[in-house]
């Protein structure tokens, strides 16, 4: 059951002139940049089991609800649409969390591995943390790409129950298929993504190699792709055999239909990297709602139907007053 009918219809984004086509959408979606409020944030430090530690944001408020923000490959929580969201959230009185992956933002330097599209060990930590904190409260965690993925993934192999979950998911732009967007990532105008993701992820290990966290330096050739950069890097710091195991084992598309906590898949027709084509190769869950747009590229979504053009956090909003109460 794919379920794309069974909630209440939100306005669909119709995109201006200038922003339409995927390519469009994404790269606008990320260039421009919008005012957030700033929130009364509290600095937290989860050390995980391996002794590494994330850097976690907490904003506190009086709602009844916990919404978990966890940031794409390459990012933080200063990302735009991370703050987008924390104050969207935090002006409805949701306490917000703001999840740093392994050695990004803040956490830079304090992370001897990686983090990747299947640490879902490290997510259960911090709904564990999160619950802890407030364990009368409801927990609605929001997963930006990769760690859309993440979260689909935490809930679809974990079905029995063993680890620390949110009560309700929202995966935006999931890449569910892990090696068909590797292998896309490399075709024309997504080699401008590929390019931008390489420079992060080098950035990352550096700091790493920096902080004297890396037995080894990793030689990461000059034209490396991010499939290089998996083979090379992600999969062997990660524990896995090589990229094609990494892909195999880390994407979500294969436990979708496993899922039994509600989850939501917002995702577009145009999205260059992880389009909604490859989500519909898997068969779905009754938990699991699949929203797609025929434009918003990979997590661009700008509209001319919405205040601010941004459509993103007015899906978030509508599609949390239904999973996440």
């Amino acid at each position: 059951m794919r379920g794309e009918t069974a909630l209440e219809p939100l306005l669909p984004c119709r995109p201006p002139w200038w922003a339409r086509g995927g390519h469009a959408q994404t790269l606008l979606g990320h260039f421009l940049r919008s005012e957030s409020a700033a929130l009364p944030w509290e600095r937290l430090s989860l050390v995980l089991a391996d002794g590494d530690t994330l850097n976690i944001r907490l904003s506190r408020g009086t709602s009844g609800r916990v919404v978990y923000l966890f940031h794409g490959l390459g990012g933080s929580v200063d990302r735009d649409y991370m703050q987008r969201a924390a104050a969207r959230f935090h002006a409805l009185g949701d306490t917000v969390i703001a999840v740093n992956h392994r050695g990004a933002g803040e956490g830079s330097g304090l992370a001897r591995r990686p983090y990747h599209s299947g640490a879902i060990e490290d997510a259960a930590s911090v709904f564990a943390l999160g619950r802890g904190y407030f364990p009368e409260h409801r927990h609605l965690a929001i997963g930006y790409s990769l760690s859309g993925n993440i979260l689909l993934l935490l809930l679809g192999q974990d079905a029995e129950g063993k680890k620390t979950k949110p009560d309700a998911v929202l995966a935006v732009n999931p890449p569910v298929d892990l090696d068909a967007c590797s292998l896309r990532m490399g075709k024309g105008l997504n080699l401008l993504y590929d390019f931008r993701f390489m420079r992060l992820l080098r950035k990352e290990v550096d700091a790493r190699w920096k902080a004297g966290l890396l037995e080894n330096r990793v030689d990461i050739p000059a034209l490396a792709t991010l499939r290089d950069f998996d083979d090379l890097y992600t999969a062997p710091a990660g524990g896995f055999r090589d990229k094609s195991d990494y892909y195999e084992r880390c994407s979500s598309g294969p436990h979708l239909a496993s899922i039994r906590l509600p989850a939501i898949i917002l995702s577009a027709e145009d999205d260059p990297i992880a389009p909604a084509s490859d989500i519909r190769k898997f068969p779905l869950s009754p938990a699991v709602h699949l929203h797609v747009e025929s434009c918003g590229g990979h997590v661009g979504y700008l509209t001319n139907n919405v205040p601010g053009r941004r459509w993103l956090e007015a899906a978030l909003v509508h599609y949390a007053g239904v999973a996440g109460n």
